[in-house]
């Protein structure tokens, strides 16, 4: 392989004796690193994709050799020129292969910097125009790689919030698909064209718009930021748990996604992850530290991020979780998928008998499936009831579930006297909120984003930057409030106290009870069903339906004057 990469680029003149030896090393040397790298590479695709250590090492060697491999593109770029013919989209390559590893790093270990340096990398080959020479060249296959990295640095942008690069990019991609498909009659061209509605309608899933003055849309990060929960105050008893490890998964109709993330799995995914920092300060490779000192703070939990799981990969990914879970932590759980409902009829009420949220059945081949259709006593297949979490309460467990029957979930027992706190959304939303749920359920927003759950729901959607931070800091105060609320209250259950320490579940737990007060004074919810519900269940008249707090939910509405969106005197109407 190397003879011939020297053959096919000597000089027409020249015989092959001619090439110095030192060159001869350097295209050899290149040749090997190059076969290394794309068999560490390919050999990635073979690791298990639970379990947090067995992945490790084999990571650090493959970031070793595309270490090298860069560096030695960059020192003996003119002899590879000459000799190798090295081309510049085969640059782009293997800076785009480094692109994949740190992203899928950061999948790995939910280390937000990785992200960082996916996109510096992703940043260059578009900078340096690698990839610019490609369309000249009479093959398809290139193009395809070259359409695949434009997704794939969409993915990136997407995760660090860079809108106005994600903008820039659809345009180019779009571009890039229509020579493309003019070029060449390609049978791929109505899967390129998915990719491009997927993404513009993932864009566009958020309902509200925060306005620079000169009208620029203002890009917000939901991610933790170093005010952002709220601070334990002294005298508040809380538990030592941490959240170590967290299951998304989604499995919705009809949702919005791009690559394998709904819109509700991207917003819950950053709900469970601090800012990112710069890493060039901290290490200079995955898994290597430079200096022994710990980092000032702690790491995001690890998560899995599950799109449309069968049951059998559902099982198998929690299981894994369970086991690896550290002493004093806790497992977060978050569904967010389509309802299914007990078909049959009940006598018992047990963990089985509500139905529970959809798996998926396309890869899952079950024997009996037909059988199971045939006769109403046996139970849902492809479902995860509530009785399926059970095992898993041996251990602290935090559960979300978003679904039009998350009620099932309220039916739940614990039988190991673990803490355990299952968090509900509504069932069902008034008619007369238009239907959003293509673009995200309204309780994830609420958990993602409460601001902009809140504003939806008062009907707007527009607003400006000033009014914006002036809105967020006063729902930091009423934060802080709920906090106190749940920390002094006499009668809640001690699971919620136990989960409050972690910063977090701390934030997602305060955020669920502004949610839930403000769906109670909301005009046009009035059923039920539209409320979000617990399981152990919160005492209203100290969290939810607290007057203190109702007090603060109306100035928040009168300083976006939308108070005539909400009931005055709550308390007289229940």
């Amino acid at each position: 392989r190397t003879e011939f990469a020297l053959k096919e680029t000597m000089s027409s003149g020249g015989a092959e004796d001619d090439i110095p030896q030192a060159e001869r090393k350097t295209v050899t040397d290149f040749c090997y690193l190059l076969d290394k790298s794309k068999q560490l590479f390919n050999g990635l695709r073979d690791l298990p994709q639970y379990g947090q250590k067995q992945w490790q090492s084999y990571f650090g060697r493959t970031f070793d050799v595309y270490t090298k491999l860069w560096k030695f593109q960059q020192q003996h770029r003119q002899v590879l020129d000459n000799r190798y013919g090295l081309k510049r989209w085969q640059i782009g390559e293997i800076a785009s292969k480094i692109g994949q590893l740190y992203y899928h790093y950061y999948l790995r270990t939910s280390e937000t910097s990785y992200l960082n340096e996916a996109f510096s990398f992703y940043s260059a080959i578009r900078q340096r125009s690698y990839y610019s020479q490609v369309n000249k060249e009479d093959r398809p296959e290139l193009v395809v790689k070259k359409l695949r990295y434009y997704a794939r640095f969409i993915v990136v942008c997407l995760l660090l919030n860079k809108m106005d690069v994600v903008k820039d990019l659809v345009k180019e991609l779009s571009d890039e698909i229509e020579d493309y498909t003019h070029r060449f009659n390609t049978e791929d061209q109505v899967e390129w064209n998915l990719v491009l509605q997927e993404v513009a309608a993932f864009i566009e899933a958020d309902p509200v718009m925060v306005l620079n003055d000169d009208n620029t849309i203002v890009i917000t990060s939901n991610r933790l930021s170093e005010t952002g929960a709220p601070l334990l105050e002294q005298g508040m008893i809380v538990g030592q748990l941490a959240l170590a490890d967290a299951l998304i998964i989604g499995n919705c109709n009809n949702q919005v996604k791009f690559s394998e993330l709904t819109i509700d799995m991207f917003r819950m995914l950053q709900a469970l992850e601090r800012e990112p920092m710069n890493l060039a300060s901290q290490m200079n490779k995955p898994g290597m530290q430079e200096s022994t000192e710990k980092p000032a703070r702690r790491e995001n939990p690890h998560k899995y991020l599950l799109y449309k799981p069968t049951f059998s990969q559902l099982y198998t990914f929690l299981a894994a979780s369970f086991k690896e879970l550290p002493a004093n932590s806790v497992l977060l759980i978050y569904l967010s998928a389509t309802g299914v409902f007990p078909s049959g009829r009940s006598d018992s009420e047990g963990p089985y008998d509500f139905g529970g949220v959809l798996t998926n059945s396309n890869r899952d081949i079950i024997n009996g499936d037909a059988l199971h259709k045939r006769s109403q006593s046996y139970k849902e297949m492809h479902c995860l009831h509530p009785g399926d979490l059970y095992p898993f309460t041996r251990k602290p467990l935090f559960i979300i579930v978003d679904s039009s029957n998350s009620v099932a979930y309220k039916n739940f027992t614990n039988l190991f006297g673990q803490p355990l706190v299952c968090l509900l959304s509504p069932t069902a939303y008034p008619k007369a909120l238009q239907d959003q749920s293509q673009r995200g359920s309204l309780f994830t927003l609420f958990l993602n984003n409460p601001l902009m759950a809140f504003l939806f729901v008062s009907g707007l959607s527009s607003m400006r930057r000033g009014l914006w931070e002036k809105c967020q800091d006063y729902l930091r105060k009423i934060n802080r409030d709920i906090a106190q609320l749940l920390t002094h209250s006499r009668s809640i259950d001690q699971s919620f106290l136990q989960f409050f320490g972690d910063e977090f579940l701390r934030l997602l737990l305060t955020r669920f009870i502004f949610c839930s007060a403000t769906m109670r004074m909301h005009k046009i919810f009035r059923e039920t069903r539209n409320y979000p519900e617990s399981y152990p269940q919160l005492p209203r008249d100290e969290t939810v339906e607290n007057p203190h707090l109702q007090k603060h939910i109306l100035e928040l509405a009168s300083i976006l004057d939308v108070r005539n969106v909400f009931l005055e005197n709550t308390l007289d109407d229940y």
